[in-house]
């Protein structure tokens, strides 16, 4: 059946359980009654049309595993995912969970798991064993896609549940033969069923959701200080939060198509909806294996790639790199997973990577505000411009207004504060792109959505003009003799030291004021020895920092804990403040 067939199928369905429509009256167009005017949303066909519109469109490019260049068409694409589907729905599979690094199985099985009528549940790699059993066990999946690379970590799942099937994909430039592998076999297994029952094609698949509420993914938290949750992803939430995406990012603002390099996780929080969105586009989609400075830069010099998405702290490796030069074109970098500095935006604008600056959570399908650029920006100073590049902005296109509640309230008491950029309180969210839920947990979603809008646990702002800016996690708040500091605003100022690459700051006790600063960084390449008195001396005497903000301590380290998506672990520096080095 096609997909239009089963829009008429829905259409009669509905209009059989209503009365007879009465006599029309003509000028009166509310007297016929019908749902002709109305598909269900779900992101699912972007693929089937991308390959109808642009068959020969290149939609993948990847570098594999074993060291060759594949470049895969747009029908190609679409018939292996269409394959997968079909293997998945022949042998019964609804709940998929998927173990990889960004690859063309990871972007294919997106689409395939979904055209079956089944959920997906991306799981980070970098996760321990017990927590990757962990999500897998609580989501119930009852298949799982693995990457080669990282099979041996469902060795825990697996001993619990020995009859869920793993299909490994071995990531090679080869689909059938020696060279590939189970998961290449299976994508021929469902076309080879295709073929034998009627050749239906993607006409027979579920491109279209059954009710657009229905969960079409499940996104699980980082789970640092708390048992990861399962944030249900609905196909009407990632079809709107697609399209916002590619309004926002302006993946379809220039001649030809968005070249688009996979730095971001796919599975944090199903890639932002990228893959979705780059799909809609028609984009060309750069797979990367893993974060490589030298390949990100060759990627951008010969590849002329257009957009790419990531945390601060890549981009601020990116910048420091060696090969790092300004680039000819523009690039349209998203930047969120933590507040980012006015003076990265500095970095990146002189290499001709313009910040897209965003922020989100896994429960808003990832974006859902935006720092918009104001033309009369260009006409202040270099520092001030950057500052306001630097706050969280405003609500999607696809979103209601973003706003900043009064913290300390009763239960359910939703009070917005003054916007006036100094009154500090809870960023909240309303509207198609937040997330419906947490799978199997009802206090949590009800804590969630307490007073009817979803709590994001974040402090912020909210300025005259309407946008907010992030001042700290909640916890991460340092009151230091009557005065808060937030870490976020005092790491960007020590950033701005010329042989600092990054910044982390935790509260620590102090006998008199409470609560002090103390501050982690690292050192950039071939600076010679800097130490913490060194960058003290230089906060109280040449920075702008305020004398009650300056670290007690600062600790020059190697390396700062991060999360897989490029967030500081402040759980972990607090443990490193307390002297447990051996936290991770």
């Amino acid at each position: 059946m096609s997909p239009i067939d089963r829009l008429q199928k829905f259409a009669s369905h509905f209009t059989s359980h209503h009365e007879a429509a009465p006599a029309i009256h003509p000028g009166d167009s509310h007297s016929y009654h019908h749902k002709h005017n109305y598909h269900p949303l779900s992101p699912t066909g972007f693929l089937w049309r991308a390959a109808q519109i642009e068959p020969d469109a290149t939609a993948i490019y990847h570098v594999t595993a074993n060291n060759q260049i594949l470049r895969r068409s747009y029908i190609e694409t679409a018939d292996r995912a269409r394959g997968l589907a079909y293997y998945l729905r022949l042998h019964g599979y609804k709940r998929v969970g998927i173990l990889s690094t960004n690859t063309p199985a990871f972007l294919e099985s997106i689409f395939g798991i979904a055209a079956a009528g089944a959920v997906s549940v991306g799981v980070n790699y970098r996760l321990k064993t017990d927590d990757i059993a962990y999500i897998f066990e609580h989501s119930e999946v009852d298949f799982i896609i693995a990457d080669f690379e990282f099979a041996h970590l469902l060795g825990s799942f697996r001993k619990a549940h020995p009859n869920v099937p793993v299909l490994v994909d071995n990531d090679t430039d080869a689909t059938e033969g020696e060279l590939s592998g189970p998961f290449d076999d299976a994508v021929l297994e469902g076309l080879r069923y295709d073929r034998e029952h009627g050749a239906k094609g993607w006409a027979d698949l579920a491109t279209l959701a059954q009710s657009e509420d229905d969960v079409i993914a499940l996104a699980y938290t980082s789970g640092t200080t708390a048992r990861p949750k399962g944030v249900e992803y609905t196909h009407r939430g990632c079809y709107l939060a697609a399209l916002a995406n590619v309004i926002e990012s302006g993946l379809n603002y220039h001649k030809g198509r968005c070249r688009y390099l996979w730095t971001l996780p796919m599975f944090h929080a199903t890639g932002w909806t990228f893959p979705w969105a780059i799909t809609a586009v028609r984009g060309t989609h750069y797979c990367l294996r893993k974060i490589d400075y030298p390949e990100i830069w060759r990627l951008l010099k010969t590849e002329k790639i257009t957009h790419f998405n990531a945390a601060p702290t890549v981009n601020t490796l990116l910048c420091a790199a060696k090969e790092a030069e300004r680039l000819e074109d523009p690039v349209r970098v998203t930047v969120a997973a933590s507040p980012p500095s006015a003076f990265l935006f500095e970095q990146m604008t002189n290499l001709n990577l313009h910040p897209v600056h965003v922020y989100g959570l896994t429960e808003t399908y990832g974006p859902i505000t935006k720092g918009y650029h104001m033309p009369e920006w260009d006409t202040l100073p270099e520092k001030e411009k950057f500052a306001r590049m630097a706050r969280q902005g405003h609500g999607f296109v696809a979103s209601l207004p973003a706003r900043v509640i009064k913290t300390e309230q009763p239960p359910g008491m939703i009070i917005d504060v003054e916007k006036n950029g100094k009154e500090i309180g809870e960023i909240v969210f309303e509207g198609n792109i937040c997330a419906k839920g947490y799978y199997k947990d009802a206090e949590a979603t009800q804590k969630l959505w307490e007073g009817g809008v979803s709590h994001s646990g974040d402090l912020a702002v909210w300025h005259p003009d309407g946008a907010i800016q992030i001042l700290d996690r909640a916890k991460d708040i340092i009151i230091s003799g009557g005065e808060n500091i937030s870490s976020v605003a005092l790491e960007s100022m020590l950033a701005t030291h010329p042989a600092i690459l990054e910044v982390g700051v935790v509260a620590v006790p102090d006998s008199h004021w409470g609560e002090r600063p103390k501050a982690f960084v690292t050192v950039k390449p071939d600076q010679g020895a800097v130490t913490g008195e060194d960058v003290i001396n230089w906060a109280k005497h040449k920075s702008d920092i305020s004398k009650f903000m300056v670290p007690r301590e600062v600790e020059i380290v190697a390396e700062l804990p991060k999360t897989s998506t490029g967030k500081l672990k402040k759980n972990v520096l607090r443990e490193w403040a307390k002297g447990r080095r051996d936290v991770k």
